[in-house]
């Protein structure tokens, strides 16, 4: 359970980072070729963490820990999904490693949603700003006219 909230945990710090990152990256800056592989860096480590990492610690923590194998069946809460092989109503039989692999699934789905939704954070950046903000000098202090009272 540590490693998998550990990664989970990690992988989130990184998210945030990129999303903090993207707030106050200006639109039209260039990279520098350090930035680039920075950047490139970064975004592999958190695709091969979010992708890799977290998924095989779920299922390492859920076979290990929890002890999901596939002779352990899944009744659900008060027996109402038992098979009716066992005497239930329900045509499918469901074991627990069926349970472990369609969370993985989800935790697939979670991360490519949450890909899906940085790219598109990324990409919108800086729109939507107000533009009557002042030019600014070299120097970062706001250009204003002289003899304005602002």
């Amino acid at each position: 359970m540590v490693a998998f909230t550990l990664s989970s945990i990690i992988m989130f710090a990184l998210t945030g980072g990129i999303v903090a990152y993207s707030k106050r990256r200006p639109v039209g800056q260039p990279h520098t070729w350090g930035e680039a592989m920075l950047g490139a860096f970064v975004v592999f480590f958190l695709l091969f963490w979010a992708y890799g990492v977290v998924p095989h610690q779920w299922l390492v923590w859920a076979e290990n820990e929890l002890n999901w194998r596939s002779d352990k069946f899944f009744h659900g809460p008060g027996g109402i999904l038992k098979p009716q092989t066992e005497g239930g109503w329900n045509p499918l039989t469901i074991n627990y490693l069926h349970i472990e692999h369609i969370i993985a699934v989800v935790i697939y789905g979670i991360v490519l949603g949450g890909n899906i939704a940085l790219w598109s954070i990324w990409q919108g950046r800086g729109k939507g700003q107000d533009d009557s903000t002042p030019a600014r000098s070299s120097f970062g202090r706001p250009l204003v006219k002289e003899g304005s009272a602002s």
